[in-house]
């Protein structure tokens, strides 16, 4: 079982602990100042008052953000499975051409 470690993280100028695992504890940190820095961001444009509508509104970016590029990567990963079906059905068709082209022994 793996080490438990206690993180301290800050967001908009608030410390936190968290408790993770000691391999997720550099994921953890990049979390935590992704999250800061969108929370900076939309404090910074000053239209959203208190820490709760802030943490909400970042949240919803974040999933936003999460959710376009869930659905750009199954693009691209349908894209590709065709391309490797298409690449497949003419290699079958190449070894079939050359298996049936060879002169029998």
């Amino acid at each position: 079982m793996s080490d438990v470690e206690t993180v301290s993280v800050s967001i908009l100028g608030k410390d936190y602990q968290v408790n993770c695992k000691a391999e997720e504890v550099r994921s953890l940190k990049q979390s935590a100042e992704y999250l800061d820095k969108k929370m900076q961001e939309i404090k910074s444009a000053g239209s959203i008052l208190g820490l709760d509508r802030i943490a909400v509104m970042a949240a919803l970016n974040i999933s936003n953000d999460y959710l376009a590029e869930s659905k750009k990567n199954k693009t691209i990963v349908n894209h590709q499975q065709t391309r490797i079906q298409s690449l497949s059905a003419k290699l079958d068709s190449a070894l079939n051409r050359l298996n049936t082209e060879k002169p029998a022994s």
